[in-house]
Parts: structure tokens; C-alpha cells; sequence
């Protein structure tokens, strides 16, 4: 239940943090924007290890069996600047429709066939369907 939870509050982050992003580029640039939001979390991030008792430290990154693990960061810049473009162009509703239903597609092709690392889950028509239905759901909202 925790997880649904807190996936609900992420999603919910997410949708407010495209629109706040949006709202400071207009006023500064993309790039100033994308750099002030990943400095900000950086400061965040740094200021809850320090609080939280550090049960490790940044040389453990140097221990990471696949290196390539270490690029969400990089992935994170790129995903802010999609996310502020997009909402600036579809608004707030259509933007999230399509980042989500491409996180819905990428992730479960990501389950499908194990990459990065992941348990690889059969093939099930209804994760399919669910994929459809919620295609159908982009339909229905773009629907005038």
C-alpha cells in the first residue's frame, strides 16, 4: 500500500514540478532553468544524507558493478528539459498523458526483456490491453 502511496505523490510531484519548471523558463531560459532545478535537488539531496546518518558515502558510486548505472543523473538533466518543452507546448494535462504512457511503455519493455538489470517478467495479453486502454484513454482526452 506504501508503494502506491508514495507513487501517487511522485506522479503528483512530477506533474506541479513541469509546471513550475515551465513557469521559470519562460522568465530565465531552459538551460538556466534545468540547472537550477538539478542544483536545488543536488542541496536537497546532499542535506538529507547529512541528516539521515550517512549509511554510506559517495566512494561507494566507485563500487557499482555496471558503470552505466551512473547516467540517471545525466538522464535526469535530459528529463527535466523534455519535461519543461512538452508542458510548454501540450500544457500540464497532455504533456503528463505522454510521459506517462511512454514511462507505462518503456518500463514494461524493460520488464519484458530484463534489460538493465531487471527481472525479466513474461509476456501477459493484460498488460497489454492495459497499455491500449490507456491509449485509448489519449484518444478520449483529445477528443473536441
Amino acid at each position: 500500500m506504501w508503494g502506491i502511496i508514495i507513487a501517487i505523490i511522485s506522479g503528483s510531484l512530477m506533474s506541479v514540478q513541469g509546471v513550475l519548471n515551465t513557469g521559470v523558463t519562460k522568465q530565465t531560459g531552459i538551460w538556466v532553468s534545468a540547472s537550477f532545478v538539478q542544483f536545488t535537488a543536488l542541496l536537497v539531496c546532499l542535506g538529507a544524507w547529512v541528516t539521515t546518518g550517512r549509511q554510506s558515502n559517495f566512494a561507494d558510486l566507485f563500487k557499482i558493478d555496471n558503470k552505466f548505472m551512473l547516467l540517471g543523473g545525466v538522464l535526469g538533466a535530459f528529463i527535466t528539459y523534455t519535461v519543461i518543452k512538452s508542458v510548454g507546448s501540450l500544457g500540464p494535462a497532455r504533456a503528463n498523458m505522454f510521459i506517462i504512457t511512454a514511462q507505462m511503455v518503456v518500463a514494461y519493455l524493460i520488464e519484458l526483456f530484463g534489460i538493465f538489470g531487471s527481472e525479466k517478467v513474461d509476456f501477459e495479453w493484460h498488460k497489454l490491453i492495459g497499455i491500449v486502454l490507456i491509449l485509448g484513454g489519449i484518444v478520449t482526452f483529445k477528443w473536441k
